[in-house]
């Protein structure tokens, strides 16, 4: 009962949230916040939606220690930066008392709800809210420090989904962006994190001398090479020069150039029939020549 009581009067204590109109030079971005704020087509739209309807969610923000009103953005970096382009002098927000692993939390919280989040977006701020929940201790959720559920980080992905994710900010910058602008899936990237630095650059560099992304088979048996200690940069480079089956050549033939050959009547199914009948009699042909 003691121990309740004072947790009581610790809740009571806390600061509540409040409302506020802050001005933009007075907001910093969250110290290495995951997500990109670009001047793109989405943030036109988002400007263009400001300038016609005003900002109709407040952004989230927590007060920056040992500097007078002045405040880090916790959620809402978008819509600063489309404040800025109107040259807005101040924004609405909600202003937070919370420490660093509040707000990291929060700030992930609020932003995975968004649809546009790339795939190392959501990974790094997955990882980020893993770390926040281990460094401020999991009690609260009943979880040991070093055994934080996956599950405690995000309601919309499952558990595998969430481990997954997080694997992936263990991959090298390079292949992290190849990862965030999707010429490498997230399977074959999830296996190339378990290798190491080494390793990686490796794949990088037979990546960029054949111009072609691992397929998750070919990553998996890196993988298992690597945790063997039977990976070297010759081995990356036969798994690599495998064909994959989505790269098998095939050969296409306009059929305007084969109808005038074939009856007018014939499938184009028939026709394919028709011209693998007369390559093999070629080709019997013309085995039979040589053995003469």
């Amino acid at each position: 009962m003691k121990e309740t009581k004072m947790s009581a009067e610790k809740v009571v204590k806390e600061p509540k949230p409040k409302l506020m109109n802050i001005k933009l030079e007075k907001l910093h971005p969250f110290e290495s916040h995951p997500y990109k704020v670009l001047d793109d087509e989405s943030m036109t739209e988002l400007v263009e939606s400001i300038k016609e309807y005003g900002l109709l969610n407040r952004i989230i923000v927590r007060p920056i220690k040992d500097k007078q009103d002045e405040y880090e953005i916790i959620s809402g970096h978008r819509r600063v930066r489309a404040a800025e382009l109107l040259e807005m002098k101040e924004v609405p927000a909600v202003v937070h008392f919370i420490d660093r692993d509040q707000a990291t939390i929060l700030m992930v919280d609020s932003n995975c709800q968004r649809e546009n989040l790339s795939l190392m977006e959501k990974a790094r701020s997955y990882r980020m809210k893993l770390d926040a929940i281990k460094h401020q201790g999991t009690s609260r959720q009943n979880v040991e420090k070093s055994e934080v559920s996956a599950e405690l980080i995000s309601e919309n992905d499952s558990g595998r989904t969430v481990q997954r994710l997080i694997r992936l900010t263990y991959l090298i910058p390079e292949l992290q962006e190849y990862v965030d602008n999707g010429k490498m899936k997230m399977l074959p990237a999830y296996e190339i994190s378990f290798l190491n630095e080494e390793a990686q650059r490796d794949v990088i560099d037979r990546i960029d001398e054949t111009e072609s992304f691992p397929s998750h088979a070919q990553a998996r048996r890196m993988r298992a090479a690597f945790e063997e200690g039977k990976l070297d940069y010759d081995t990356v480079t036969g798994i690599m020069a495998e064909v994959k089956p989505n790269q098998v050549e095939k050969l296409k033939i306009p059929m305007d150039d084969i109808r005038k050959y074939v009856p007018s009547s014939m499938t184009p199914t028939e026709m394919l029939e028709y011209l693998l009948k007369l390559v093999k009699r070629e080709y019997d042909r013309r085995l039979n020549r040589d053995a003469r």
